[in-house]
């Protein structure tokens, strides 16, 4: 047997100073759905999520709160970031956070590396810093402030003042770096995707790379710089580490051989910063690049991106603990093309719940449940003579297969979702179609009546392994329902036509119960 392929996947980690809002959870979804889908085709697959805890915003919250930073990461690691992964069902490998010893002792050996080569050197810098981003601003990100503002410039993102900032700080040559990068861009043009990404990446590097200011002596939260004690690193340079100290860099070579390089999930407001810097380190270290960098889109609210400081954030448990981690996954993969930004609201949550998972899906799985039930006493029938319907179920199936799996390959997880429900939608048209609950009353019609059962049932079967890695809980279910053996993950995603289905059905629940929206 060939052996496994490697897939190894990442979301950003995401800066403890805030409570999650459903973009932190769309990202920790989709990276989830990738890596559930590449797990269950038997590659060995590694999900890895964690927390950036560094940084002048963190230092500056913690001490107006009385207490030190790491007190104020480890709880918020603990109320907040923690439980975002089981509120919307996350089976990630593993969580690294910054201030873990094997990250910071990694990110030492990182920096000194860079450091021996000539990669780093000392210098001074002036800019507008924001500290919300914690990042220099170029004078085009930076706009007129408004109200209290009025009068001051401000990020354009967080819609508060910058700081001018004068510092002597410790800088990398990303410039340096430019035409290798441009030469990789070229070469591997899927490097970073979407097509809209990948022109911007571009527009940023040939307009020229500035070098990176990457410590700070003003305050002390984060890694010591290991040459100069008075220096912490940059929390950016710092968190971009955490890809390959998670993976064992510094300290397990063949896990790091095994693992890296990543496929990295971000927001694209964090692009230049995972296809552009991040690349010119890895260069510099002599370490490959990423597999690739996939910048999704924005989630808007009212026309406006989700934001905690705009009071447009929306807590993922406002909407699982009405619809299940289930349909959140669901809802923000199938109705938002993958890449692009999409526009939230409850009205079209509420609408797709009740259309596609609630009538579509679950009650699909109810009626073909409750008939083989009824009118097989549970025993799942053996298919007689083949008819073209029944036939075009099965190449339904083979399709939906193929077809998830190639738009899995792409990232195009939207279109993945869509191909398998192609098999909902065609099961629901063969169902009122055939009939089955007429053919039932003739006996005459028995052998019709089984060979319906068996192809629905069949196509169900498919339908569980298809879905596990978008819906897992309701698959799960389907798949004990069916009498399937083992668990639904078991079974190789890749050839889910091909899955081992059971002899006996047990009663299912609804997998998508009718829920009340206020008004």
């Amino acid at each position: 047997m060939a052996e496994a392929s490697s897939f190894y996947i990442t979301t950003p980690i995401f800066y403890v100073n805030d409570v999650p809002h459903i973009g932190h959870a769309y990202t920790e979804v989709a990276a989830d759905v990738l890596a559930r889908w590449h797990r269950q085709a038997g590659d060995d697959t590694w999900m890895l999520t964690g927390t950036d805890e560094h940084g002048q915003k963190i230092l500056r919250t913690a001490t107006a709160n009385g207490v030190t930073p790491q007190e104020w990461a480890d709880k918020l690691v603990a109320d907040a970031w923690i439980p975002l992964l089981e509120t919307v069902n996350i089976a990630n490998d593993d969580f690294i956070r910054t201030t873990d010893e094997r990250h910071e002792r990694n990110v030492q050996k990182f920096l000194q590396k860079l450091y021996d080569d000539g990669h780093i050197y000392t210098g001074e810098y002036e800019g507008y810093y924001c500290v919300g981003c914690e990042e220099y601003k170029q004078e085009s990100d930076l706009v007129p402030g408004a109200g209290e503002y009025e009068g001051q410039l401000v990020c354009a993102i967080h819609s508060k003042p910058v700081e001018l900032l004068h510092e002597k700080n410790y800088f990398f040559r990303t410039s340096a770096f430019a035409e290798r990068l441009l030469a990789l861009y070229e070469e591997r043009p899927d490097f970073v995707q979407p097509e809209s990404a990948r022109n911007e990446v571009l527009g940023w590097v040939r307009s020229g790379l500035a070098d990176l200011s990457i410590s700070r002596s003003t305050f002390d939260w984060g890694v010591k710089v290991p040459w100069d004690e008075t220096h912490v690193v940059y929390v950016w340079f710092d968190a971009l580490l955490n890809y390959i100290t998670a993976a064992g860099y510094g300290q397990d070579d063949e896990e790091f051989a095994r693992r890296w390089p990543a496929q990295h999930i971000v927001g694209k407001d964090i692009l230049r910063f995972h296809a552009v810097i991040w690349p010119a380190m890895l260069m510099a270290a002599g370490l490959e690049v990423p597999k690739g960098v996939f910048g999704h889109g924005w989630l808007l609210v009212g026309g406006e991106k989700m934001s905690k400081s705009k009071l447009t954030g929306i807590a993922p448990e406002q909407i699982t603990s009405t619809f299940g981690s289930d349909a959140f996954r669901y809802y923000f993969l199938r109705a938002i093309a993958f890449g692009q930004d999409g526009s939230f609201s409850w009205e079209d949550l509420s609408a797709r719940y009740q259309a596609e998972l609630a009538n579509g899906f679950g009650n699909l799985a109810s009626r073909v449940v409750a008939m083989i039930t009824r009118y097989c006493d549970g025993a799942v029938p053996t298919a007689g003579a083949l008819q073209p319907a029944d036939i075009e179920i099965a190449s339904v199936e083979r399709r939906a297969t193929d077809d998830s799996w190639q738009a899995i390959d792409r990232l195009a997880i939207h279109e993945a979702i869509g191909a398998a429900w192609a098999l909902v939608d065609a099961l629901n048209g063969y169902l009122t179609a055939e009939e089955p609950w007429a053919l039932a009353k003739d006996p005459a019609n028995r052998e019709r009546l089984e060979t319906v059962l068996a192809t629905a049932y069949r196509g169900l079967g498919t339908l569980a392994v298809l879905l596990s890695p978008v819906t897992p809980v309701a698959a799960a279910k389907l798949w004990t329902a069916l009498g399937a053996p083992g668990t639904v993950q078991q079974a190789r995603i890749d050839r889910a036509y091909e899955a081992e289905l059971g002899t006996t059905v047990s009663p299912l629940e609804a997998l998508f119960p009718r829920v009340e929206v206020a008004e």
